[in-house]
């Protein structure tokens, strides 16, 4: 008995330790889930039972220079749904699809989702939503966003970029500055039960948003406005594929203005064509700059005395390098002159002449040193930086070339940078667009100040270098540039298109002019670019520089710079310059061609067109298919009558697609036909369609739109 006892009270014993073990172990975890996990815990059963709702937080405004606004945000109301707590869905989806002009099964698949919260539309008109909220739906909320408005609509579109529907920046200034512009989003949270359903006296916490900052550009409105007018006449009347014009101080590299066509309005972006919008051809588009690149050669010329005013240059008309003659645009050559004609006349001898001079390894150095080949570092996305043909594979033809501005690709901005850092004391400057971040109390959270990245050249040549620019507005090819008032310095520009190929394409040009003014202290810049022209005018002296001299006119009155009297002024305006001798092209055959096949077929030949007749079809031409004759010519078209086109006194409608204002009245006008003409540009769509027959003297009406808007359209 007395063993089976101490059996017992060793089986007890070993209970007890086993049973204080774990209760040792229990209070342990429950020591380390009370303090070691208690807040993780409470945040997540307060996570269970509450749901976040998102409140976005008001996006900073941009203004130009003086304090205008430029865009801002407004707020408008988001409407969502908590499909737990929609009781019934067929009715309510059907009142929100009537309020919301959406689709009624849509909606319906939104609300009876398995989710917490679903959007059901975002940033909704303010009329919609209050009648939306009347009807006090069970389930349906709302809360308060804000939605960009672009209070200018497409003024300097490009440089402001726009937003997507969750307020993301995603172009432009709204892209790269994205995360000052943002702020930092608010939220509400509500404690709701098991079935999601909102609990009386429950948790509603409100954590508001913070706005973002504003941003103050370089921009100047009315300056913009200026560029704005002057790129929409180029549009109207000459129909290029694409036009820049950008205006800068050359002192600090403020940029006052950037305008592109095509454009866009930043408000309803999604409707135009993405090719519109996702670049900016001012710091993108690369092309052979021609002659206005002479200005780089010149300085560089004159920083490294490899030329002075006292030399004297002869030009037959070509000048062999390597194994190729390099003609000069004027037949027969300029003969003997002096530095300043050389410059004046924009001689492809003398300035191939100017450019070996200087030797590849020292032409070089300045090309790099006033910025081509690489970004300019403006504050905008997507820049490219040109191209250029390595210096180690270059050769003196690449050098005689590159010397006129040909086998070196830049973009505006870099070709505007690097003039005015020629005539602005030598000091290349980087491009700015913002002055300075501030927030919404307008305070200044940051500021930017004008940044020199190098001295390129000299003062002495600098100033140099602009007197010598202005001999070519008063003397020279640049004479339409000439502003009344002020000296103005500048050099035209007109290359040919380079081919995706390679080689140059007949027909089509780049057309430019970049200038200056006051010469005595440049404080305005200006390039004007144009995309192949249309019309077969594409002289940068006829297309350009007219543009050139409206914005500079209007630019440097308006920001005060007093006018001087008695300048001297060109001799001649409405001069223009070849600056190259026009290419001998062959006629194309037109013949048995439908109308707006033979138009396009001139037109890509760099030929110009006249019409003569009726009917839809090219029954003869003058000259004729074959003839040698100088691009720009004007080929006389006949249209085909008689019986093909004029069926019992009716006649066919042609197909008016492409053609201009005055080119489809003209025709319909020898057709006996009546023009119903609807919006500026070119014809885009017509009434009656082409090819039926008419009564003559019916109206026709035709649409047209800018050929700016209509992305595609080539010559």
């Amino acid at each position: 008995m007395q063993s089976t006892s101490i059996v017992m009270r060793k089986r007890i014993s070993i209970l007890f330790f086993l049973a204080a073990l774990a209760l040792l172990f229990l209070v342990c975890r429950l020591a380390y889930i009370q303090f070691f996990l208690g807040d993780q815990l409470r945040q997540d059963a307060l996570d269970n039972r509450t749901r976040d709702i998102p409140v976005e937080a008001k996006r900073g405004s941009i203004f130009d220079r003086k304090g205008n606004e430029l865009v801002t945000s407004v707020s408008v109301d988001s409407v969502f749904a908590i499909p737990s707590q929609v009781t019934k869905p067929d009715e309510v989806a059907a009142k929100v699809a009537v309020v919301l002009d959406m689709d009624v099964d849509k909606v319906h698949k939104q609300i009876t989702q398995k989710q917490s919260f679903v959007w059901i539309k975002r940033k909704v008109d303010y009329k919609q939503a209050q009648e939306l909220k009347s009807l006090k739906l069970d389930g349906i909320g709302f809360v308060e966003e804000s939605k960009r408005y672009y209070l200018k609509d497409g003024l300097a579109a490009h440089v402001l970029g726009f937003v997507g529907v969750d307020n993301q920046g995603l172009t432009g200034i709204e892209n790269t500055f994205e995360t000052d512009l943002r702020g930092i989003p608010g939220r509400i949270v509500v404690e709701r039960d098991a079935a999601g359903r909102e609990i009386s006296n429950a948790v509603h916490n409100y954590f508001p948003p913070v706005q973002g900052h504003n941003m103050v550009l370089t921009i100047d409105e009315t300056v913009q406005y200026f560029v704005e007018r002057e790129l929409d006449k180029l549009i109207d009347k000459y129909q290029p594929k694409g036009a820049v014009i950008t205006v800068m101080d050359p002192r600090t590299g403020e940029i006052l203005a950037m305008g592109n066509r095509p454009t866009f309005d930043p408000n309803r972006w999604s409707v135009a064509p993405q090719s519109t919008w996702d670049r900016n051809p001012a710091i993108w588009y690369n092309y052979e700059p021609g002659s206005t690149f002479k200005i780089i050669t010149l300085s560089a010329a004159l920083e490294e005395k490899t030329v002075n005013k006292n030399d004297r240059f002869y030009d037959p008309g070509y000048v062999k390098v390597a194994d190729r003659n390099i003609r000069c645009w004027k037949a027969g050559g300029h003969g003997s002159q002096s530095f300043e004609e050389v410059i004046q006349n924009s001689c492809n001898p003398g300035f191939i002449k100017i450019g070996l001079d200087i030797g590849i390894s020292d032409f070089y150095k300045y090309v790099r040193g006033f910025g081509f080949g690489t970004q300019t570092g403006v504050i905008l996305p997507g820049e490219a930086q040109g191209i250029m043909i390595p210096e180690k594979k270059a050769t003196t033809l690449n050098l005689a070339t590159m010397s006129i501005g040909q086998s070196i690709a830049v973009t505006p901005l870099q070709l505007l940078t690097a003039v005015s850092a020629s005539v602005n004391g030598g000091l290349l400057m980087e491009p700015m667009l913002v002055k300075a971040v501030t927030d919404h109390e307008g305070t200044v959270v940051r500021e930017y100040a004008p940044k020199s990245v190098r001295r390129v050249i000299s003062e002495e040549t600098s100033r140099e270098v602009g007197v010598l620019l202005e001999g070519v507005v008063l003397k020279g090819s640049g004479r339409n540039a000439y502003a009344d008032g002020y000296r103005v310095g500048g050099k035209t520009g007109t290359a040919q298109v380079v081919g995706s190929s390679g080689g140059y394409v007949s027909g089509r040009y780049v057309s430019s002019f970049v200038g200056f003014a006051p010469v005595e202290d440049p404080q305005v810049a200006i390039l004007v670019m144009l995309i192949e022209p249309q019309g077969g005018v594409y002289y940068g002296s006829q297309v350009a520089a007219p543009a050139f001299r409206a914005v500079m006119q209007d630019t440097l009155r308006y920001l005060g710079v007093p006018e001087q009297k008695d300048l001297p002024k060109p001799k001649s305006l409405n001069f223009w310059e070849n600056t190259r001798e026009p290419e001998e092209v062959r006629v194309p055959q037109v013949v048995n061609l439908p109308l707006n096949e033979a138009v396009q077929e001139l037109r890509g030949s760099g030929l110009n067109f006249m019409i003569r007749g009726q009917g839809p079809v090219v029954y003869g031409q003058v000259p004729e298919a074959g003839a040698s004759v100088l691009e720009g010519t004007t080929v006389i078209i006949e249209l085909k009558t008689g019986p093909e086109a004029d069926s019992g006194g009716q006649v066919t409608i042609p197909d008016l697609t492409g053609l201009t204002i005055k080119q489809v009245g003209g025709l319909l006008e020898n057709m006996g036909l009546r023009l119903e003409p609807v919006g500026t540009g070119v014809a885009s769509q017509q009434k009656p369609s082409p090819g039926e027959k008419v009564d003559r003297g019916a109206l026709v009406r035709v649409d047209f739109e800018p050929a700016a808007e209509r992305p595609g359209i080539t010559d």
